[in-house]
């Protein structure tokens, strides 16, 4: 054995030690800043009076009151579904981030840089706007879906040059469409006839977790769960194609299925998350390459921790949206971006 492969099968056996007590930690953190962001806000509500609360609505009686019922209401109606929503739209960002950059073999690969979640707002937009019967009856997380997976192909195919796929135009493709988009979207909110309706709607495009509610969350559950764990059991392709399409077609994985199959996942993820806090930028790009960071490059230990960073990393975003300028709130996007155009600046002079 050359001293080459020793020394990275000896760094490969340091990652995967690392795994499981950077999952412990991340776990940790994610109850942690579940727990901050219920408490923080205008009303003040102790970590105590929390767990209070939620004990006593999952079993009636099993808390002794130590809270005000409109703080019960506070924590239980408005705060605590906004913080799971964060969770989930984060970790669902962050896993359809890490799948990307595999698929298209492109670390700066992004939802949002590949203008993927332009198109999942178009599609929900003209829901917004224009009204399910009005698009044969679509819901707006199907609109979002379909809006999504055109913006997807779209991407992959100017992206190509002689059958390859060439960084440089992928990241532009994505650009380009997503300027596209943005304009059909805000000549479509332009030309609708409630102004009001349609400032709220350019708000909730740049992201946000406001309008957060219990039955909001069960549809993201879902689709989140049942999607990380079919990518779970696809990391042996996704690791393949990682390493070039030549690699993956000589372990007998047939790349174009594998690709058609993986974008209608994402392309859902997108849509469905797009659906409920709009499209966020950079959590996609940001937190794929800090998992792999902290645990390498294999997709089994990857997904599992980008799904974690990605959920505290949106939970505490979504807490300093509420809170820089309170009592406005800011979009999510907005935040996102302090620490996303830094990080993307770096990876362009990392990766020349």
């Amino acid at each position: 054995m050359s001293q080459a492969k020793a020394l990275r099968r000896g760094y490969a056996a340091r990652v995967s030690d690392r795994l499981w007590p950077v999952i412990a930690v991340l776990v940790l953190a994610t109850v942690a800043s579940t727990l901050f962001a219920v408490t923080i806000g205008a009303v003040q509500v102790g970590p105590a009076q929390v767990w209070g609360i939620v004990a006593d609505r999952l079993v009636p009686g099993s808390a002794a009151p130590t809270w005000t019922p409109a703080q019960a209401q506070i924590v239980w109606d408005f705060r605590l579904p906004r913080a799971l929503l964060a969770l989930l739209v984060g970790a669902g960002l962050a896993v359809v981030g890490a799948v990307l950059q595999a698929l298209v073999r492109n670390p700066l690969a992004d939802p949002f840089l590949l203008g993927v979640s332009s198109g999942a707002s178009l599609g929900a937009v003209l829901v917004f706007i224009l009204g399910s019967s009005v698009l044969g009856g679509l819901s707006l997380s199907v609109a979002a879906f379909l809006g999504a997976l055109l913006a997807l192909v779209l991407v992959y195919v100017l992206a190509q040059r002689s059958g390859r796929i060439t960084p440089a135009r992928l990241v532009l493709a994505g650009v380009a469409l997503a300027y596209l988009f943005q304009a059909v979207y805000s000549y479509v909110l332009q030309q609708a006839q409630s102004g009001r309706a349609a400032q709220q709607v350019l708000f909730w495009l740049m992201g946000s977790l406001g309008g957060a509610r219990w039955e909001m969350l069960p549809i993201p559950t879902v689709v989140l769960l049942a999607g990380v764990a079919y990518l779970l059991f696809q990391h042996r392709p996704l690791n393949a194609l990682s390493s070039g399409e030549e690699s993956a077609i000589s372990l007998g994985i047939n790349v174009t299925a594998l690709r058609v199959r993986l974008f209608l996942l994402t392309s859902l993820l997108v849509g469905v998350l797009v659906a409920t806090s709009g499209a966020i930028a950079f959590v996609g790009l940001i937190v794929p390459h800090t998992a792999r960071m902290l645990v390498g490059a294999d997709h089994r230990r990857v997904l599992p921790v980008s799904a974690l960073l990605g959920a505290v990393f949106l939970q505490l975003v979504d807490v300093a949206a509420r809170t820089i300028a309170a009592p406005q709130e800011l979009a999510l996007s907005i935040v996102t971006a302090v620490f996303g155009v830094p990080f993307f600046l770096w990876l362009l002079r990392r990766r020349g």
